[in-house]
């Protein structure tokens, strides 16, 4: 059974790691995120769930704006082959979330650790880091030092990588 948003702020307060959340209607895309989410400062994501044809899974967090070249991208993270967009049975599966709700929160449902994570480092240049805590219907702000602490804790060792086109 997936963690709850209750059990993630629980993890987090148990870590030291303070966040602040902001409830909003059901965001499913950038631009509705965009639209919707009012002014949040710091920088915003937008999580890829990939997979290789090793059945190998990546979680590929950028900034809301940034441009992934996803025919070249499987040089950058590791990937056995060409990548593609994973089923929503595994999202679901590995990350406890829908689509629409893709978030590097979700690690803390992959106890087995099956999911390579990669933060972009323009991303991490942020102060602060928004994303959805296990569901779209919020965003929380998050220190970027303290998302790291979060990741390490959960079992996953965070690449930071330039993955965004220029």
């Amino acid at each position: 059974m997936p963690k709850t948003e209750a059990e993630l702020y629980a993890f987090l307060a148990d870590l030291g790691i303070s966040v602040s959340t902001v409830r909003h209607p059901p965001l499913f895309t950038v631009a509705d995120s965009q639209a919707l989410r009012g002014e949040i400062p710091g920088g915003h994501t937008k999580n890829l769930f990939l997979k290789d044809k090793k059945d190998n899974y990546f979680l590929v967090t950028v900034g809301e704006e940034a441009v992934v070249d996803l025919k070249q991208i499987h040089h950058l993270i590791g990937a056995a082959s060409r990548v593609s967009f994973g089923k929503p049975e595994m999202l679901m599966e590995l990350l406890g979330v829908i689509p629409g709700a893709v978030t590097v929160f979700g690690l803390i449902n992959d106890t087995g650790g099956q999911v390579r994570v990669i933060l972009d480092q323009e991303l991490m240049s942020h102060e602060v880091i928004n994303g959805h805590p296990l569901t779209n219907e919020a965003t929380t702000t998050i220190a970027a030092a303290d998302l790291v602490k979060f990741v390490k804790a959960t079992g996953h060792d965070p690449v930071i990588l330039k993955v965004a086109l220029s």
